[in-house]
């Protein structure tokens, strides 16, 4: 086996079952990279996930770019996809979740968080990359802490002090002898866990998502010998099915983050009393 730790794959091309070596079962080792470019030891550098996330954000305005560029009252297909995910975001994700006239200043925002999380996500089957750059939890992260200061200022500057105060509590003065306790458990609960559990969400599932195809993807080779092959078969076969799910789970993953996202908004708004 390969003693480099930062192979995504961390397996030799003549590994096979009989052949005296071990399972290479992926890990951690599986989600690091050496840099392109500079040094990872000085925490400058330029590496795999920096590029897949790089090339989503410019096939993603590319994409839209070339959309509307010169939009057309009957619009050809790349408008029409594009028309089609817009006003799918904005209309069964903000309106519903905000309203008409409250949400529509979010949906640019909404939007481009929609399809930079899906772009992130689909690197993962993509053949080349092959890496849902969203299972660094750096990247899901961010994403959680801009939509956490928005929520934020939009509640001080909707509700001033007092009311950021008791949106973020849940003040309630009919809890009664249990305010205090429900009190503390809302204020840590909107203002720490919150954010971390906003971006644990989207990493987790595409974590464990790249986990399962690596599996997968590496038992079809491991077992590719002798009798072995027979379960190399179905081994592969569940890779073809693991990718078709993950197909699913990464454009739904992208969805539940934007409508957490509205939802928050939505709080932020909301009159309390």
């Amino acid at each position: 086996m390969s003693a480099d730790p930062t192979q995504v794959l961390a397996f030799e091309t003549d590994c096979h079952i009989f052949d005296g070596c071990g399972f290479p079962a992926p890990g951690l080792h599986s989600f690091l990279f050496k840099p392109l470019w500079g040094d990872a030891d000085s925490n400058v550098y330029f590496n795999k996930t920096m590029l897949l996330a790089l090339l989503g954000s410019i096939i993603i305005v590319g994409f839209f770019w070339a959309a509307f560029r010169k939009p057309k009252v009957v619009p050809g297909k790349v408008q029409m996809v594009a028309e089609a995910g817009y006003d799918f975001i904005r209309r069964g994700v903000v309106y519903e979740t905000i309203g008409k006239k409250e949400g529509e200043k979010y949906v640019p925002l909404v939007v481009s968080l929609f399809f930079f999380i899906w772009m992130m996500n689909l690197w993962s089957i993509i053949p080349v990359a092959q890496f849902p750059v969203t299972s660094i939890i750096s990247y899901p992260l961010v994403l959680a802490v801009i939509v956490y200061i928005l929520w934020v200022s939009l509640t001080f500057k909707r509700h001033g002090f007092v009311g950021f105060f008791k949106n973020v509590t849940g003040y309630d003065k009919s809890l009664g002898a249990v305010l205090p306790l429900a009190m503390t458990i809302e204020f840590f609960s909107n203002l720490l866990v919150r954010p971390f559990t906003h971006a644990v969400r989207l990493f987790a599932n595409m974590f464990a998502g790249h986990t399962l195809l690596l599996l997968f993807t590496i038992a079809s080779w491991y077992l590719l010998n002798g009798i072995g092959i027979a379960y190399a078969g179905v081994s592969f076969i569940m890779t073809i099915v693991m990718t078709a799910f993950e197909l699913f789970i990464q454009a739904l993953q992208a969805y539940v983050f934007v409508l957490l996202t509205c939802t928050y908004i939505q709080g932020a708004l909301a009159e309390h009393h």
